[in-house]
């Protein structure tokens, strides 16, 4: 029972972390994109995202603000270089989050090969029978 248990916790960490990469990923695109634009001449075209693969030329003024989500659908419109911080800072905790997550797989994991090996070591002692090791 253990064992199931210890599976179960791993794989919903594994689901954890995909989720928290996937989020980095997005985050890193983010701050790229700003970047980008903050190096683009002025007046230069862009395609943006609308979702779902769905994209609106337009251009975007340097000195633009940025409007950046914080949670529960609400959005702050902030300067480019505080939102830049912003995403630097979430990043920053998103990899710290991730180091964190993958520790506890792997001492989950160490967990699973050892109850593993018991469990192996106990059904190969149960087939070779009661009589063996004695004298």
């Amino acid at each position: 029972m253990r064992l199931e248990a210890y599976r179960s916790q791993f794989n919903s960490l594994a689901q954890q972390l995909q989720l928290l990469s996937a989020s980095r990923q997005d985050h890193v695109r983010a701050r790229e994109s700003l970047e980008g634009v903050d190096r683009a001449a002025p007046g230069t075209e862009f395609l943006l995202p609308l979702g779902g693969e769905a994209f609106v030329r337009g251009s975007v003024g340097h000195e633009e603000p940025v409007l950046l989500g914080i949670g529960s659908g609400v959005l702050v419109e902030m300067e480019r270089p505080k939102a830049s911080e912003i995403l630097a800072q979430r990043l920053d905790r998103i990899d710290q989050a991730l180091r964190e997550l993958e520790g506890n797989m792997g001492a989950l994991e160490e967990r699973i090969q050892l109850i593993s090996r018991r469990l192996d070591q106990a059904a190969r002692r149960e087939e070779a029978g009661p009589d063996v090791g004695r004298t």
